[in-house]
């Protein structure tokens, strides 16, 4: 992946070297859709051993209702100088370019996300954040939290990703969660939620899947934009983000940790289902591409 002509945003609140944050693991009130942290909770469990009880806080991001937790006071935003930071800055810049281009073709304005790098954890408008929950998008701050120690885990457990050849990877995950913004600014997630208060844990489930498989296909719709305009694609850089897809994939994450598959406790999508997603935005290139 050639990221050299991506716009740096300035809109990355790096919060790395803040102090050790003192918080428990948010109940089960917590405001707000920590979507990306569903993702990897399986993955990150696995992959690092740790108790996934310690990680379902995360899980309770996807339903409504008032914040427990006070985010952290509001800093100035910039574009970090280090390499990681560079890299997600030009990721973040490039879908602020195409977002505002795709929004502008039918009349609407894009608002720009902030994106919060972070170690270990940090306070969000939707709760605690910490490092196990992996990347998520909290619609109350309209911020997309990102412990990029995530990354490094990507690295060391998917074969044929490491260095640069995980970079796509990468911004995949990225772009994933920048779905979920536009998402909500399309309004599509307040109205799941308030669908969700009313269903069963198997409606809600199905429901959920239905979000989460729309946002990999806009993190598609981005790769083509970005890709007609920049030819950024290297050879490789697909098969790392459809591998990428297919391993967290709820049905590969169940079989891994539980030696079977439920289908009912999907809540993001078969790994056939979310690469087919991807590819979907990735062919088609626009909101009309991936339905609810």
């Amino acid at each position: 992946m050639q990221y050299d002509d991506f716009r740096r945003s300035d809109n990355v609140e790096d919060r790395r070297d803040d102090g050790p944050v003192s918080a428990g693991i948010p109940g089960f009130s917590t405001g707000g859709i920590g979507i990306g942290g569903l993702i990897i909770v399986g993955l990150v469990s696995w992959a690092l051993g740790i108790d996934p009880r310690l990680v379902l806080g995360g899980l309770e991001m996807i339903q409504g209702g008032a914040p427990t937790q006070q985010s952290s006071p509001a800093r100035p935003a910039g574009t970090p100088k280090d390499q990681q930071g560079q890299f997600v800055a030009a990721v973040l810049g490039d879908s602020e370019d195409r977002w505002e281009e795709i929004f502008a073709q039918s009349g609407r304005r894009y608002v720009r996300p902030r994106l919060v790098l972070f170690s270990g954890a940090t306070q969000s408008a939707c709760g605690f954040a910490r490092a196990a929950m992996g990347p998520f998008y909290c619609p109350n701050d309209q911020r997309v939290y990102l412990d990029t120690s995530f990354f490094n885990d990507l690295e060391r457990r998917f074969q044929g990703c490491s260095g640069a050849a995980c970079r796509f990877s990468q911004a995949y995950v990225i772009t994933h969660e920048i779905g979920h913004h536009v998402q909500n600014l399309l309004g599509i997630l307040p109205k799941v939620q308030r669908a969700q208060q009313a269903m069963g844990d198997r409606e809600r489930n199905a429901l959920q899947v239905r979000v989460e498989l729309q946002a990999d296909c806009l993190a598609g719709v981005w790769a083509n934009r970005a890709q007609a305009k920049w030819k950024f694609m290297q050879p490789g850089d697909l098969e790392a983000a459809l591998q990428t897809a297919s391993a967290i994939g709820d049905d590969r994450l169940q079989k891994r940790s539980q030696g079977y598959v439920v289908p009912d406790a999907f809540t993001h999508g078969s790994s056939a289902q979310r690469m087919a997603a991807f590819q979907q935005g990735l062919n088609g290139g626009s909101l009309q591409s991936c339905p609810l």
